[in-house]
């Protein structure tokens, strides 16, 4: 699966040699870890050995141990490659959006979220539900991005007037991307929706959370 560049030199005859170089070690790990996550987001931990992984990407054992220690530092890395991902593909910060909390604001930042999970469905169904037992580590990454998510959010909602200190936001917001993990890993899975008739059932659940968060009901 993975190459060597290849580039043709000249002997002292004049015949053309392929002359090989090796792949950057950044690059070669890259490869690894998008292979990794497309292996996992459809086989468990348990099931996936440390030499089929060599074999589908190409290389021996020993070389993928050069790069990854053991099969659990190998997927912890995957995680990590993951949550990056997720992260810096679906930051709200980059998406265009106005000065007013609308539903064109908000469907935008939904419908980049929806296109990362079309785009990663294996990486993303990793992400969530990937897992080896209670390793603590692991659930740290895993909570680590939920939170970063959550800021996100909250940073957005606070440019608007939200009280994003009150517990009942923070309880909200949690909720709302409980539902939205959930339910785009089923639309992912299950396709039954399009993505733009999904679109819309997000749009309308949002725009009740945050309507909620920026304009509480007075006790």
């Amino acid at each position: 699966m993975f190459r060597t560049g290849v580039k043709l030199s000249y002997t002292r005859s004049g015949t053309m040699q392929p002359a090989r170089t090796r792949l950057q070690v950044d690059v070669r790990r890259q490869q690894l870890l998008d292979l990794g996550l497309e292996l996992f987001g459809n086989q468990t931990y348990d099931d996936l050995s440390i030499d089929e992984i060599a074999k589908r990407a190409g290389i021996s054992k020993g070389l993928l141990y050069h790069y990854f220690p053991s099969k659990r530092a190998y997927y912890v890395a995957l995680v990590r490659e993951a949550a990056r991902q997720l992260l810096e593909e679906t930051d709200v910060d980059r998406q265009p959006v106005g000065q007013q909390m609308d539903a064109e604001g908000i469907r935008a930042r939904i419908r980049a979220f929806l296109e990362y999970v079309s785009r990663r469905r294996a990486s993303y169904a990793f992400l969530l539900r990937g897992g080896i037992g209670a390793d603590s580590e692991v659930a740290e990454i895993v909570e680590q991005t939920r939170q970063a998510v959550l800021d996100q959010m909250s940073s957005r909602l606070a440019r608007f007037g939200a009280d994003t200190t009150a517990p009942s936001t923070r309880l909200r917001l949690r909720g709302w991307l409980g539902f939205l993990e959930a339910a785009s890993l089923d639309w992912a899975e299950r396709q039954e929706l399009e993505l733009e008739e999904f679109l819309e059932l997000l749009v309308q659940m949002a725009g009740a959370v945050f309507a909620a968060i920026l304009r509480p009901t007075e006790p």
